[in-house]
């Protein structure tokens, strides 16, 4: 079961956290795997981590590993890439699925979890800036990204569009209007690419992940993290290779008849506890 020898999957923001669990998982099941991400460890774009203090931080403490995942990849004996890919930028985005489709000739899975979550202010003090910038990765660039594999995915009547939503675009988030804005605007877009593609063999779907222990969550607030962990049911954050084998899942032919849904990986966040 899940085996996807033979498929090509595309990964945004794949650098670190979830999107770089995603990538080993999917390598692990078979597929050819791309890493995209902004931040590379060869080359990075300063410019672009000026408006970015996430992203600061973790290069200054070496929190990137998009190559040196393709890298690990590869030497298990799969096929892997990582370039250099900003989702805002509809034209790179372009030139990046042209370049896969060259070197690895086709794309069937697209993980689409680039996102930023650094923006945390009560709504009288959101920055027009940031909240912006929020609309054009978090959202925007999804709507890129599958726009650019859309057509060949239609070509071969097969595709798999996954998106990265969250708790805080179903429940809100305290201080996270752009974010949770985002989040929820992804799982719309995710159910109007599900009866789009449901007729070419393409399926699409939002997956929700609550509290998980990735490098950007660890490097937050103690003490907000423990209220968030209180939250769940399992008093517990998850791993991101929960949100890894829910993507290995919905890549897979065993889920071919499964379309527009949220799953939640989530830890029973949502739920009513106490």
């Amino acid at each position: 079961m899940f085996n996807l020898t033979g498929k090509v999957a595309l990964i945004t923001g794949g650098s670190r956290g979830l999107g770089r669990a995603d990538a080993l998982a999917l390598a692990k099941a078979g597929a050819d795997v791309v890493i995209t991400d902004i931040l590379l460890e060869s080359d990075v774009d300063e410019e672009a981590l000026k408006s970015s203090a996430v992203g600061q931080a973790l290069r200054k403490e070496g929190i990137v590993y998009a190559e040196q995942t393709a890298e690990e990849i590869s030497r298990s004996g799969g096929r892997a890439a990582a370039y250099r890919m900003d989702v805002t930028d509809e034209e790179e985005v372009a030139r990046v699925v042209d370049r896969v489709i060259d070197s690895f000739g086709r794309i069937d899975i697209l993980v689409n979890n680039a996102a930023m979550l650094d923006h945390v202010a009560t709504i009288e003090n959101q920055s027009e800036v940031l909240w912006e910038r929020d609309l054009r990765i978090n959202l925007t660039g999804a709507y890129n990204c599958t726009r650019a594999v859309w057509p060949q995915m239609k070509e071969q009547r097969w595709g798999r569009i996954i998106n990265m939503a969250s708790v805080a675009g179903t429940m809100g988030g305290f201080g996270q209007a752009s974010y949770s804005t985002t989040k929820a605007g992804i799982i719309g877009l995710t159910k109007s690419l599900a009866l789009e593609g449901a007729r070419y063999g393409i399926t699409s779907n939002a997956i929700v992940p609550g509290i998980i222990a990735t490098e950007a969550w660890k490097s937050g607030n103690p003490k907000m993290n423990e209220r968030m962990i209180a939250r769940t049911a399992f008093r517990r954050p998850g791993e991101p290779v929960d949100i890894a084998h829910a993507v290995v899942f919905l890549a897979s032919p065993e889920a071919n008849y499964i379309t527009g849904i949220e799953l939640y990986v989530s830890g029973g966040i949502e739920l009513f506890t106490f």
